[in-house]
C-alpha cells in the first residue's frame, strides 16, 4: 500500500488482464474518498472491466487555500505513484477536484495520459466572467498575477494551450446544463474536441457527475 501525506482510498483492478494505468481521483470540496465509492464511481468503472486501478485522494478544501500546499501534495503523490510502477496514469477531477488535475496537468503534461474534468471549478464567476467578457481564454489578458493569485495563475497557464491544444493530454469534460459553475466548462470546452464532451440535464451535484461519468467511460477513454 503507498503511503501518502492524505487519506485516500486504493482499490485495484484484480484479476484483469492488461497494460495497468493508474486513475487518480481529486474529489470536489467537502467531499470524501468514501463518499465517492458510496456513490458508485469506482462500481462504474469496475463494470467496464477495465485494468485501471484507482486512488482516491482526500484533497479537502483547505488545501487549496494555499497554492503550494495543494502543489506539494500533487506532486509527492505523482511522485510516490510511478515509484510504485505506474506509467499509464490519469486523472479525474470532480468541482474543486478538476483544478487539483489541472494542475497536474499544466506542471507535469508529459507523464499525464489524460484527464475527465466533471464541472470542473477553475475560477470564481467573477474571473470566469473576465474571462467570457474578454472573448475567451485564447484573447483574455491576464495581467499582473500575484502570488497568492491562484485562480489568475492556473487560467493563465491554461491559456497556453490555447494556440496548440494537441498539447494537451486527451482531455474528457462533463458538466450539468443547468450547473451554476457552468462558465468555466464552457470555457474549457473550446480546447476540447467535440466528441470528448458531455452534458446532461442537471446541476453542481452527484446525481449529475455520476451520470456524466458513465457517459465519458462509454466513450472507451482508457483505449486511446
Amino acid at each position: 500500500m503507498m503511503q501518502l501525506q492524505t487519506d485516500f482510498i486504493h482499490d485495484i483492478a484484480l484479476e484483469i488482464e492488461g497494460e495497468r494505468s493508474l486513475l487518480l481521483v481529486l474529489p470536489g470540496a467537502k467531499n470524501t474518498p468514501q463518499q465517492l465509492v458510496e456513490k458508485g464511481f469506482i462500481r462504474e468503472l469496475r463494470t467496464r472491466k477495465l485494468p485501471v486501478d484507482v486512488l482516491v485522494l482526500d484533497v479537502h478544501a483547505d488545501l487549496y487555500l494555499e497554492p503550494a500546499d495543494i502543489e506539494r501534495v500533487l506532486h509527492h503523490t505523482l511522485n510516490e505513484v510511478r515509484s510504485h510502477g505506474y506509467h499509464r496514469i490519469w486523472l479525474l477531477g470532480i468541482s474543486l477536484g478538476g483544478s487539483g488535475a489541472m494542475i497536474c496537468v499544466t506542471q507535469r503534461t508529459k507523464e499525464i495520459n489524460g484527464v475527465f474534468l466533471l464541472a470542473p471549478f477553475l475560477g470564481t464567476r467573477g474571473i470566469i466572467a473576465e474571462v467570457e467578457a474578454a472573448g475567451g481564454l485564447r484573447c483574455w489578458q491576464a495581467g499582473e498575477i500575484g502570488s497568492r493569485d491562484y485562480e489568475r495563475r492556473l487560467l493563465s497557464q491554461l491559456q497556453s494551450y490555447t494556440s496548440e491544444p494537441r498539447r494537451l493530454p486527451a482531455t474528457y469534460l462533463g458538466y450539468g446544463s443547468e450547473d451554476k459553475y457552468r462558465g468555466a466548462s464552457t470555457m474549457l470546452s473550446k480546447l476540447i474536441a467535440a466528441h470528448r464532451v458531455a452534458v446532461v440535464p442537471g446541476g453542481h451535484d452527484w446525481e449529475t457527475w455520476l451520470a456524466l461519468w458513465g457517459k465519458l467511460l462509454d466513450k472507451q477513454p482508457f483505449a486511446e
